[in-house]
């Protein structure tokens, strides 16, 4: 099941124009650069942002309208896609990103293939709405709604986990939102090898 809401807010950030205050605390994480995947772009605020400081983006959405709006954005490349009906990925198979940002959007049947899109050391960047928005608001729709611990299930074994938050905020409205900062690490940890420091401060 799947669900979109590009004009909703998410993570206590509004949706229109301003980035998510999750991306840009853990934006410093991505490679400085480094190519950026926009899953379920809408108006584009991520695509935008990443943009602006200088990382190529590829931003992907059903809607022309908003992809239009992008067309003339330098560094972001519009794809449109409908990732919903079952057609095939629309970017190379060996396409790779430092980043893979994905907001206000839940395509369950997608998570395994955004987790294979991360080049070595990328970063997964996800928010969206959790079961308990239902008693808030919209979405309600259990189908669409993160379970408790289902984006580290979904990153379990693949990914390191920086940073995960499963909760209620209440900026800019009430919602329940669930959201994780996960990176594909360069090398397998081992014995005697010091770990990766993924700086929490920002």
């Amino acid at each position: 099941m799947t669900h979109l809401l590009h004009d909703a807010a998410s993570g206590g950030t509004p949706a229109s124009g301003e980035p998510s205050r999750w991306i840009v605390r853990w934006s410093h994480l991505v490679a400085p650069g480094g190519a950026v995947l926009d899953v379920a772009a809408g108006a584009g605020r991520h695509a935008r942002w990443f943009a602006g400081r200088g990382h190529e983006v590829v931003a992907i959405d059903v809607a022309q309208a908003a992809l239009a709006a992008l067309a003339g954005v330098h560094g972001v490349t519009p794809v449109r896609a409908d990732l919903e009906d079952g057609s095939a990925w629309p970017l190379a198979e060996t396409e790779r990103f430092a980043a893979v940002v994905v907001t206000n959007y839940l395509n369950r049947a997608l998570l395994p293939r955004l987790v294979q899109c991360l080049a070595p050391g990328g970063i997964l960047l996800y928010e969206t709405f959790a079961r308990g928005n239902e008693t808030v608001g919209r979405p309600s729709n259990p189908a669409f709604l993160l379970e408790p611990g289902e984006l580290l299930a979904a990153v379990h074994g693949r990914l390191s986990v920086v940073a995960y938050e499963n909760g209620y905020v209440t900026e800019p409205r009430s919602a329940f939102v669930q959201r994780i900062c996960a990176v594909l690490p360069v090398q397998p940890l081992a014995a005697g090898v010091a770990p990766p420091r993924y700086d929490l401060a920002g």
